[in-house]
């Protein structure tokens, strides 16, 4: 029982955290719309992207936490990464470096 209590301690705290980062994020791009995906045992990545294009991404230790953090926030949440949801992410000359880059004959990553 104090097992299972501490682990529902440890995931409030972990929600908590992802709010804040997420809150965060919001104010600093003038809101956000994120998605979440499964990662498999890792758990599961917070897409986040700001109302000015600026786009960032957090990992939560399970796709429940995930989930209950976007809730918690309060951003609008998407399915899928695709269509006009994509279409809002600005990227600039280091994403195009860090993306492809190496495969495409751009600059080396280190």
């Amino acid at each position: 029982m104090a097992d299972t209590q501490q682990a529902d301690a440890k995931a409030e705290r972990e929600t908590a955290r992802l709010v804040r980062r997420i809150d965060s994020f919001s104010k600093a791009h003038r809101g956000a719309e994120g998605q979440v995906a499964y990662l498999g045992e890792r758990g599961a990545r917070i897409v986040l992207v700001g109302e000015d294009g600026a786009w960032g991404d957090l990992v939560a230790r399970s796709y429940e936490t995930a989930l209950k953090a976007v809730e918690k926030s309060g951003i609008t949440v998407h399915e899928d990464f695709d269509g006009e949801f994509a279409a809002k992410v600005e990227t600039g000359r280091y994403e195009w470096s860090r993306m492809a880059g190496i495969q495409v004959g751009g600059p080396s990553n280190t």
